[in-house]
């Protein structure tokens, strides 16, 4: 996610790279197939779209998958090879994509647009950058964090989370998501302090909605981070503060004490997926290391969304683009985002995407990141399981 002039680099910097590093990492249990045998994703720049990150989704019914993403890139022009002088988009945008019968993937880009300017999808007069959705009771749930400009601080950190909020739809049938009808729960002062980001992913288990949210306290001195488990009973999310609970060393509370909070997974990840794969019994965890600009793509195990989870793991054994021996490097890009897209997913292999950004001023035009298309974009990878 992007900022404008003079404003900040990008949340992933202090939501997630200042943590402690990964554990020791298990052999390699995948490998990269060399053609796709099924319907993969792709993110072409078409309908204005220009770049983003974030690329969360959600399959909608068979048909349809819905993807959403962070501060986006958008430009009247067709067929722009750079993106100097383009303007960012600050919010989120989104998607919507379908696979044909002989396993086409094609997507449309849904920019919102009013008086010939772009506008984000959600929170005109608000800045909320989205997270994991999830569907409960036939109503999608879409998260997203309010963020905040600290015009007195210095970048990177000038801005913070100011809150979270819940953009619920319950009619989401008509093919153009600006169509459907959004209402909004504020769950700001219903989460436990320290929570910077809830939904870094959703879970639908046994009628609750589970959260892994980033989370920092201090307890006597000592700083305490890592993503935390929380879980809300899908009757309550519109009563958030009478049914969150946090997962502790005393089974499930309403409240988490800094010295109670289970740390599930302690290097600390903004965003990621944790998905059930019937045909292991196991919950799947992906996410993008944090350590090394995002070097590695990991994954992680567990019979249950609270654990035991197994050791960290390699997907793939580097990511390009902050690999000094690719072509595709650069000193200042950096990786996040990682996360599998389970609709897309089958038996005998795992649909994992992550994006790369770059720590440069934004505003210079002579940027990497500007000059450069292929930064900035969702990178599809089809792991042979």
């Amino acid at each position: 996610m992007i900022m404008k002039k003079h404003r900040s680099t990008f949340i992933l910097l202090c939501l997630s790279f200042v943590l402690a590093s990964c554990s020791a990492l298990c052999t390699t249990k995948y490998s990269v197939p060399p053609k796709p045998a099924q319907c993969l994703p792709d993110f072409p720049y078409q309908d204005g779209w220009y770049g983003a990150d974030g690329a969360y989704s959600i399959a909608l019914d068979e048909r349809r998958t819905l993807w959403l993403f962070g501060d986006t890139f958008v430009s009247e022009d067709k067929d722009r090879k750079d993106r100097i002088g383009m303007e960012v988009l600050l919010g989120t945008t989104l998607a919507v994509s379908t696979c044909s019968e002989n396993a086409a993937f094609k997507i449309q880009y849904h920019l919102k647009k009013k008086n010939g300017k772009f506008f984000s999808s959600f929170g005109e007069n608000e800045w909320l950058w989205p997270q994991d959705p999830f569907i409960a009771n036939g109503v999608l749930y879409i998260p997203l964090l309010v963020i905040q400009v600290l015009p007195d601080a210095q970048p990177p950190f000038n801005f913070k989370v100011a809150g979270h909020k819940i953009a619920r739809i319950k009619d989401f049938q008509a093919d153009n998501p600006h169509l459907w009808p959004v209402d909004y729960l504020d769950w700001t002062h219903a989460i436990a302090p320290g929570i910077e980001a809830l939904a870094t992913t959703s879970v639908l288990h046994e009628n609750y909605i589970y959260f892994y949210p980033l989370y920092r306290q201090t307890k006597d001195s000592i700083n305490i981070s890592g993503n935390i488990l929380a879980r809300i009973a899908t009757d309550y999310l519109d009563k958030p503060a009478d049914g969150l609970e946090y997962w502790t060393d005393h089974g499930w509370q309403k409240k988490v004490k800094p010295g109670e909070a289970k740390i599930i997974f302690p290097v600390g990840i903004s965003e990621m997926s944790i998905r059930y794969h019937a045909s292991d019994e196991q919950w799947l965890a992906v996410y993008l290391s944090p350590e090394n600009r995002g070097h590695q793509l990991l994954y992680q195990t567990a019979p249950s969304p609270e654990g035991p989870w197994s050791s960290p793991a390699a997907l793939i054994e580097a990511i390009a683009e902050v690999n000094p021996a690719s072509p595709l490097y650069h000193p200042q890009s950096f990786c996040y985002a990682g996360k599998e897209h389970r609709q897309f997913t089958n038996s005998r292999n795992l649909v994992v995407t992550y994006v790369c950004n770059s720590s440069e001023d934004i505003a210079s035009q002579e940027s990497f990141l500007r000059k450069n298309l292929f930064l900035y974009r969702p990178q599809v990878l089809n792991i042979r399981r």
